[in-house]
Formats: structure tokens, sequence, C-alpha cells
């Protein structure tokens, strides 16, 4: 890719005390792109995730935003830049319909009056938009899906037309079926054009819909791997610090087994 990336970390770091969350980390995101972000527990992603968020400011380091220096120290300072984060939590309210998680905090008024109608218009054209399938947009949130609950957040975080949207653990605890409604929205979002963080366990996951692979271990960048040159056992190789794995051992006794056969590569 050529075009200049939206957000940039450079060198950011972040200690608790005597634990040194990150060092000298660094990641960039462009418009309409999927980038993965992957770690073992502890690697450091949930501190990288806050720090761009503004929950947890870093100690050092330099965030740019377009090219320029910014300073994040607090959610709402990366949400006037345009940065949405949903959190593996959702919170959603299981009290309110459709309608009124998406607009929550930023409800619409008319005369001093909520607006119900306008927000259950935008609601309907951004769900289309998405093409998110739910039966209304008045049905109470306690009523979806896992995955329907996981898409209305993600489409909450739309609202204020962010660039960058930051996805912690979308599809953690989800069906095949609604795994795949998520992964759906997923890509639908970087053909909107915005570029995507995505933070993953799930390799398939990660494989299906990434296109750049940032790996953390020990609060250190380990690997950046473009998606469609690298394989699965190469980013779990940079995830445990391996040089090699078991997977990639049985694979290199194969490939020399076909060659002593004279099959060559299959």
């Amino acid at each position: 890719m050529t075009q200049a990336p939206v957000l940039s970390l450079r060198g950011v770091s972040k200690r608790f005390g005597a634990v040194q969350a990150l060092s000298d980390f660094d990641l960039e995101v462009r418009a309409g792109e999927v980038v993965a972000l992957v770690g073992d527990n502890g690697a450091g992603k949930s501190t990288a995730v806050k720090a761009i968020a503004g929950v947890n400011p870093p100690d050092g380091g330099v965030i740019e935003w377009q090219g320029r220096p910014v300073t994040i120290h607090r959610p709402h300072d990366a949400q006037s830049l345009g940065i949405a984060t949903v959190y593996q939590d959702l919170a959603l309210c299981d009290n309110l319909d459709v309608v009124g998680n998406l607009f929550l905090g930023r409800e619409l008024r008319r005369f001093g009056v909520l607006d119900e109608v306008r927000m259950e218009q935008r609601s309907r054209e951004l769900l289309d938009t998405l093409s998110i399938r739910i039966p209304s947009v008045r049905i109470p949130v306690a009523s979806l899906s896992g995955g329907q609950r996981q898409t209305v957040a993600i489409a909450r975080s739309l609202i204020g037309d962010p660039r960058i949207v930051i996805l912690d653990e979308p599809t953690a605890a989800l069906g095949v079926e609604q795994t795949a409604e998520v992964l759906d929205l997923v890509e639908r979002l970087r053909e909107r054009g915005l570029g995507t963080i995505l933070i993953s366990h799930n390799m398939v996951d990660v494989m299906a819909v990434a296109d750049r692979i940032a790996v953390l271990r020990l609060g250190r960048n380990n690997g950046l791997f473009e998606k469609r040159s690298t394989t699965t056992e190469e980013i779990i190789s940079a995830i445990t610090g391996a040089s090699d794995s078991a997977v990639t051992r049985r694979q290199a006794r194969k490939r020399e087994e076909r060659e002593a056969r004279g099959e060559g590569s299959p």
C-alpha cells in the first residue's frame, strides 16, 4: 500500500509499576485495511488498544493521526479524532432497544425532545447499509443473539463517523454462523474505507479478513506480516517466539520425504 497511514504509533511504551507492558511498539493503519493485532495472553494487546483509545495514555513514544503528532489522554480525545473502540464486553444496555443502544449518549433531539422518528430512521439506514439482519430496530437488545449483539455494538461505533475502528475479540464465544456474520461486517467496514484494528486469538478469523498481521510478544513487536504472503504457522511461530514449531517441522519432514521420492511440491 502506498497511501499514508491514518494512524501511526512509533516507539510507544507503557509501564505499570515494575511491569513494562509495552516497549517501543510500532503500528500503522491505513484507510480501507484490516490490521490484526495478535499475541499470547499478556503480550500487550490490551495495553496497546487502551493507549490508542485513551484509556491508559502511553508513557513514551509518538502517536500520529494523518501524519500529525497528537496526544490522546482520555477516550474523548480518541473519539474526537475519529477512533472508535468496541470492547469485548460490548457495553450494551439489555433493557433498551436497538435504537436506544445505537444512540446512547448521542441522542437526537428536536425542540428539546428526543426525536425518536429520526433516530429510528437513521438506525434502519445504518443497519441496512451494513447489511445487518435483525428482526426489528425496536427489539430489546436482550433478545438478540450473540452475533447480533456484536454487530449492533459495531454499528453503534459508526454513529460518530470514525476513520479507525478497534474491535477487541469480536468473535469470542460466538458460534460458527454468528462468527461468519461478524467477519462479513468487518469486510464491509473495509469496503466503507475504514481502517480496522482486529484483536483476536482466532487465527482462522485473522487469516480470513486481515490484510496485515502485527505480532506482539512480551510487549514488543515480533513481526509484521502481509496476509497474502504468510502462513498460519509463521504467525504462530512469531507469537510463541519459536524459530519453528511442531507444525512447521512436520511440513519440512514431509517435504523432504517427497523430495527423496522425487515427487516435488504438491
